[in-house]
């Protein structure tokens, strides 16, 4: 039987109990369905919202994601460009946040599972 890592799991978005099964049904590329959300693993069932409003939580790792990435493009425009006009920092920020604004949902949901609350990891039988 093959164990997963806790970070490799997490990496993946893989389910925090058996670290096997995806918790998204779709990709995160796919724009339009990246955050439909399994409601329980479909390999083991756990129940991904393990309280009522668990993901409200995830609201604000998603915030402190959006903030890294507005503070990073930010620096990296004034780096490279030197000290650009304003439109060019608008642009650059808001060309990085809507790429990346899929993997901070997902990620900051599957943080929130993975670090607040004491998940058991239980393996699959083979």
């Amino acid at each position: 039987m093959k164990r997963v890592s806790k970070l490799q799991a997490l990496l993946q978005t893989k389910c925090p109990h058996c670290r096997e099964g995806n918790m998204f049904e779709y990709s995160a590329f796919n724009y339009l369905k990246f955050h439909k959300m399994h409601k329980n693993c479909p390999k083991c069932g756990f129940q991904f919202e393990v309280e009522p409003g668990v993901f409200y939580g995830a609201m604000y790792i998603s915030y402190a994601f959006s903030m890294a990435i507005f503070l990073g493009f930010g620096l990296f425009t004034y780096v490279i460009f030197g000290h650009p006009e304003p439109w060019v920092y608008v642009t650059v920020i808001l060309t990085a946040v809507l790429t990346l604004f899929t993997l901070s949902f997902r990620y900051s949901r599957a943080l929130m599972l993975y670090l607040f609350f004491n998940i058991p990891y239980k393996p699959l039988e083979e």
